[in-house]
């Protein structure tokens, strides 16, 4: 995995637009102001380039539905071959942040836990595919959100049948070798079943199972839970298992339950652990990791990532990995497609 390579002039409008929402989202911008750049872009896309030029020269770009003021002045340039300068602001700003120089962060090769907007994620299969590969990545699992999680307008069975074939033609129209992985963030249940059919989960690439409700559980009651989760074999990777969030307007304490007796069965059916890399999260908590790393469990380094500029997040998570001396081998985000795809189907 690697920094975004800064652009440079000539730019086509739509990725100079598409590149400021993904660093908008990465500095955690608010989301109206981020979907602004991206429904300019779509616009863009959507207008002949003769049109867009001669507004470009007339002034008249706001005439445009979706395009603002500010979006227009980007747009302008780049159309006459300049690199905007809202964009070289934001390039510049990103590239004064030290960069993840970590050989952990240099040696991931792929994300277990993303979204689009097929649920609650902000960009289409697409456009995260597009900003996996400028990072660098050979593989990406796109795991939406599960019927139950209504909130976040989690798959049905026929919404998640279609998503597999959209990714299905995604893949065959690649020829850079990049893999997208159709995955879920499946909702664990409260008896520790799953919240999609066995015919849907056997379909999969990759399982990355969560709990997201019913978070101050009993511990003996979260701990039964979790563990008959983890010990299903269609489930590949425990996301943030706490539970908990140490950012943001609302705080989330960890959730109670024998991390022990969840990490030990993480070990004994290959699940992975996964050190989820958003700031709010930060998950596991120290003490947990060190736990599992002592138990003998694989990690999955992921970004649980809900827009493209997201995907970076996986930064944070690869220097905690470091700091706890976690070996590149025991990151299953590390290992090349085949081993991946490997592991899963085991």
């Amino acid at each position: 995995m690697r920094p975004l390579v800064p652009l440079v002039a000539p730019v086509d409008p739509v990725a100079a637009l598409t590149r400021i929402a993904w660093l908008l989202e990465h500095d955690r911008q608010s989301t109206y102001r981020v979907e602004a750049f991206r429904r300019a872009a779509q616009a863009v896309a959507d207008t002949d380039p003769g049109e867009l030029r001669r507004r470009a020269d007339t002034g008249t770009l706001t005439a445009i539905d979706r395009i603002g003021k500010s979006t227009a002045a980007v747009i302008a340039e780049a159309v006459v071959g300049d690199l905007p300068g809202y964009l070289a602001h934001l390039q510049e700003e990103s590239s004064s942040v030290p960069a993840d120089d970590s050989s952990l962060f240099a040696a991931l090769r792929g994300d277990l836990h993303a979204h689009t907007d097929w649920s609650d994620g902000g960009a289409p299969l697409d456009e995260m595919a597009a900003a996996a590969t400028a990072l660098g990545h050979e593989w990406l699992a796109i795991t939406d959100h599960s019927p139950r999680l209504t909130v976040a307008n989690g798959l049905s069975v026929e919404r998640l049948d279609r998503q597999i074939t959209e990714i299905a033609a995604l893949n065959a129209r690649s020829d850079d070798g990049f893999r997208v992985l159709a995955g879920i963030e499946v909702d664990i249940l409260d008896d520790g079943t799953l919240d999609q059919t066995d015919a849907m989960l056997d379909r999969l690439d990759v399982v990355t199972a969560s709990v997201h409700s019913k978070l101050r559980m009993d511990s003996g009651s979260m701990t039964r839970r979790m563990v008959a989760a983890v010990s299903d074999p269609r489930v590949n990777v425990l996301g943030h298992c706490t539970g908990r969030r140490v950012l943001g307007g609302r705080p989330r304490p960890p959730s109670e339950f024998d991390a022990r007796a969840v990490f030990t069965a993480c070990a004994a059916h290959g699940t992975a652990v996964e050190i989820n890399s958003r700031p709010e999260r930060v998950d596991p908590p120290d003490d947990l990791i060190e736990l599992a790393l002592d138990l003998g469990c694989l990690f999955a380094i992921d970004s649980d990532a809900h827009a493209p500029g997201q995907l970076g997040f996986k930064g944070l998570g690869a220097r905690r990995a470091e700091e706890f001396g976690i070996e590149a081998d025991r990151i299953v985000t590390t290992w090349p497609l085949d081993d991946v795809l490997a592991w899963a189907s085991a």
